[in-house]
């Protein structure tokens, strides 16, 4: 790896712009299991945040209430809707998500090949990993799908 120093000045402007620290590399080539375990743990992440949004704002059922009228406005904001609670199935579905999660993350940060990175490196090229395995889009799973 090279680290590039670089400051430009913008003669019209008189500004300086500098970039410093940019890691100047070829492709880094990661093991496959590693890749392979960021990936699994971006799309994990994924199902789970999809999961989370489509499931009621309590886990146990809970009353609501009323939200509060602006005076000047009349406005109603804030309040909430009574909550049924998750099902058996949604909250076995978060908690095989999490400890997935989890899993993946404890794989990834303690695979052996960090150790073969200069530490002043490592947050970068840990950076480059993610940004490498991180899909263009994820989309959204039906909840069935990820139970």
């Amino acid at each position: 790896m090279t680290l590039v120093y670089t400051a430009v000045r913008h003669a019209a402007a008189s500004t300086i712009i500098e970039q410093s620290s940019i890691l100047v590399m070829a492709r880094i080539d990661f093991p496959d299991d590693l890749q392979a375990a960021q990936t699994r743990l971006h799309q994990a992440t994924a199902e789970l945040a999809a999961l989370c949004r489509k499931l009621p704002w309590s886990v146990g059922p809970m009353p609501g209430w009323p939200g509060t009228q602006h005076p000047h406005t009349g406005e109603i904001t804030g309040g909430r809707e009574d909550s049924p609670g998750w099902t058996e199935e949604e909250k076995e579905a978060v908690t095989r998500l999490l400890t997935e999660c989890l899993d993946l993350s404890i794989r990834v940060s303690t695979h052996s090949y960090w150790r073969t990175i200069e530490d002043e490196d490592r947050a970068q090229v840990r950076s480059e990993l993610k940004h490498l395995t991180r899909p263009v889009a994820t989309p959204a799973l039906d909840i069935t799908e990820a139970a």
